[in-house]
């Protein structure tokens, strides 16, 4: 056995499960193999070690950290080009996990806390998303550094205390090109102007366009939205439109709760995703049934 200083990769492919029942188990077995062997590729020529395949996942170590997280942003082009080139479809997309920490290389496996934490934040991770531990953002450029927002201190299976988590902003571009079908980039341009998000909250008022990028709602001060409440994490949601449809996304720690217009209960969302349409609330940290949680009412306009 030999213990090393390694940074851990867990990448996943997410929409994978449907393939099996919409093109049948051979030729899904085909095109998961297929994506894997590629992003597997594309990380091993950076300099990545493959240590296995699982399934739709794949565990790599790097000696640099830059290097793999780096590689990593550049996973989902990775994806769209083979979309665009072969039979798999635009709704696979990839979501990985990266910790930095003591590894233990036995009989071709490696084992360690590392390994652990990269797994839990590869699940915890969206589509297109990359979850970084505190050990990595430490140890990164200070461009790459610029580039990362805090989900504040998550809960991980086996962690006695919640660990600080980073999520990498790659853009929007990257993060949703993979989600949605092959061609959404023309309907983006034909989408109409009058499309927006109006959003209140107290003396507060926003209206995110269709054209315009994501607008982060939380606490901290690089939320374009900020809620100053102590149930509210610093990068607590974010609202985005793509594909002509405005979607919701909770990245916090208590939780996100929606409730659309004449709905009798409102929607949790932890660390999940909705599409807002017509009117509603969206209650941050706590169900909207408490008076205290700060509330903000939405409008949807088509």
């Amino acid at each position: 056995m030999r213990q090393s200083l390694r940074t851990v990769v867990f990448a996943d492919l997410t929409g994978s499960t449907g393939l099996f029942e919409s093109v049948g188990n051979v030729m899904a077995t085909h095109m998961v193999t297929g994506a894997m062997q590629c992003v597997g590729g594309h990380l091993s020529r950076a300099g990545g070690r493959i240590v296995k395949y699982l399934g739709d996942g794949v565990m790599v170590l790097f000696d640099d950290v830059d290097a793999a997280v780096d590689v990593c942003v550049a996973l989902p082009a990775v994806l769209r080009d083979l979309a665009e080139g072969g039979p798999l479809p635009a709704l696979v997309a990839v979501k990985v996990g990266i910790d930095y920490g003591s590894v233990v290389d036995h009989d071709g496996d490696c084992y360690g806390d590392a390994v652990n934490v990269a797994a839990r934040l590869s699940d915890l991770a969206q589509a297109n998303e990359i979850l970084l531990s505190d050990s990595v953002f430490q140890r990164l450029r200070d461009e790459q550094r610029a580039g990362c927002h805090s989900l504040d201190r998550i809960a991980i299976k086996g962690k006695v205390e919640p660990v600080r988590v980073w999520r990498v902003d790659w853009g929007r571009t990257a993060e949703t090109t993979l989600i949605f079908p092959i061609g959404v980039g023309e309907v983006d341009e034909e989408l109409p102007r009058e499309q927006r998000l109006e959003l209140n909250w107290l003396d507060q008022q926003r209206m995110l366009g269709a054209a315009e990028g994501p607008l982060v709602i939380g606490r901290g001060e690089e939320a374009g939205f900020i809620v100053n409440d102590p149930r509210v994490s610093r990068r607590h949601a974010r609202i985005e439109w793509s594909g002509g449809q405005c979607m919701l996304t909770d990245f916090s720690s208590n939780g996100t709760w929606v409730r659309l217009a004449g709905a009798a209960q409102a929607l949790m969302l932890r660390r999940d995703g909705i599409m807002l349409h017509g009117e509603g609330e969206i209650a941050l940290g706590a169900p909207p049934d408490d008076f205290t949680v700060p509330t903000l009412s939405f409008r949807v306009v088509d």
